[in-house]
């Protein structure tokens, strides 16, 4: 008799109960409860915060009677089918890695991990057991890759030639912990959009270093740079890309941005926060080339309980927390991602070798600007089981997404 195959458990599964989730980290972590009480796929049988206070607080709130104060007690219990990590960044490597081996299914918010080792063991795990990882990598989920990825799919740029981001951000005055962290550790906000787009993969990174921080902060972090600054050579296409960070010493309003340049058309990123996006089109005359555009909501793809967390909400009951639209309003679209994975038993996007590579980038972007600009290919695990879909030579490409671009629901 064949063994019963992930999907075919979970359908059982669905008659007599939803998924059980326990959400780890309560602190941005909190921001995805209410949407995981909305799902009617899944229940969220527990949270997890070491501070015991701040969990029962949290539990009362949204009345979660299962509350642990132990990551370790998390994995013991039989009756969760996948935690939802949102610890510090030090931690998420060590906690995937032990949630895995517990046979637990893994979404883990970003980054991955903040060692290449790490990474690895995460993916060996996944190929080995069969169970799910997906990175939370919020930017891919954010309204304005989900438009420009639909124009991308359907030929709107053209050949694209050139993309870049950019995520600048003052952490004085954020959790200690940020005074430890070099720019390109957390980067992925940067490498997600420009390898996502084309669905593509690193194959090497260059990067360099640019003015200094001050002392405390680059005692604490052992690197000097304010500001680091990569270029990404796209595996088996002729683009590259170009992302930069920085986290202490250097002015600029907060901004997580990205750029696309195309034939056809380009996409700009507002400079300020709240202007709106330029799009670009060619052959047209002069002063007729720039537009504004408003960028569409995504709402539509959703299950119908979580399309109002795409958006800004009111709940008089937890005025506290915040309730939607948080990073472009993605939080509704990862959680409906994974959870469908699982149910479908398929591989969420991104899966634990496309996490591991948008992650190697920047950890290998701060070795290269180490060294001074060192050329760095990311480690081969990171390209497993891909299989490169290019539009050098054609207009139109399927979209990746194609079950959410067939659902008959339409936008609310």
């Amino acid at each position: 008799m064949q063994p019963l195959s992930c999907a075919e458990i979970y359908n059982e599964m669905k008659e007599t109960r939803p998924l059980n989730a326990a959400l780890v980290g309560l602190g941005f972590g909190a921001e995805f409860i209410p949407i995981y009480q909305k799902y009617l796929d899944v229940n969220l049988a527990a949270i997890c915060r070491r501070n015991e206070a701040e969990v029962n607080k949290i539990g009362d709130a949204f009345g979660i009677a299962r509350r642990y104060t132990s990551f370790e007690e998390v994995l013991a219990d039989s009756d969760i089918d996948f935690v939802h990590i949102n610890s510090p960044i030090g931690q998420h490597g060590k906690m995937s890695i032990a949630a895995l081996k517990a046979g637990k299914h893994v979404m883990c918010t970003v980054p991955m991990a903040t060692k290449i080792k790490e990474c690895e063991e995460i993916c060996q795990l996944v190929a080995d057991t069969g169970l799910k990882y997906m990175m939370a990598e919020t930017v891919v989920y954010s309204r304005e890759f989900l438009f420009i990825k639909e124009m991308y799919d359907q030929g709107d740029f053209g050949k694209i030639q050139y993309l870049q981001a950019s995520h600048p951000q003052d952490m004085d005055g954020w959790p200690a912990y940020w005074e430890h962290m070099v720019p390109m550790h957390y980067a992925t906000h940067v490498v997600s959009p420009v390898l996502g787009l084309m669905d593509s993969r690193a194959e090497c990174v260059s990067c360099f270093g640019s003015g200094s921080v001050r002392d405390d902060i680059r005692e604490k972090s052992g690197s000097p740079f304010a500001v680091e600054s990569c270029h990404i050579k796209l595996a088996d296409s002729d683009v590259s890309a170009h992302v930069w960070r920085f986290l202490y010493d250097t002015a600029r309003q907060y901004r997580e941005s990205f750029d696309v340049y195309g034939s056809k058309k380009s996409f700009e990123w507002s400079l300020v926060e709240g202007e709106p996006h330029i799009l670009h089109t060619a052959k047209r005359p002069e002063n007729e080339i720039a537009e504004r555009i408003e960028i569409p909501d995504f709402a539509h793809r959703l299950p119908e309980e979580i399309r109002p967390f795409t958006r800004s909400i009111v709940d008089a009951d937890h005025l506290s927390f915040l309730q939607g639209s948080g990073h472009g309003g993605s939080h509704p679209h990862l959680v409906h991602e994974f959870v469908d994975s699982l149910l479908s038993d398929r591989d969420p996007w991104p899966d634990a070798t496309t996490s591991a590579n948008w992650t190697c980038v920047g950890i290998l972007a701060h070795e290269s600007a180490m060294l001074g600009g060192e050329i760095r290919s990311l480690p081969e695990f990171t390209r497993a089981g891909y299989t490169r879909v290019d539009a050098i030579e054609r207009d139109v490409r399927p979209p990746i997404h194609a079950r959410q671009a067939a659902s008959t629901s339409q936008p609310t």
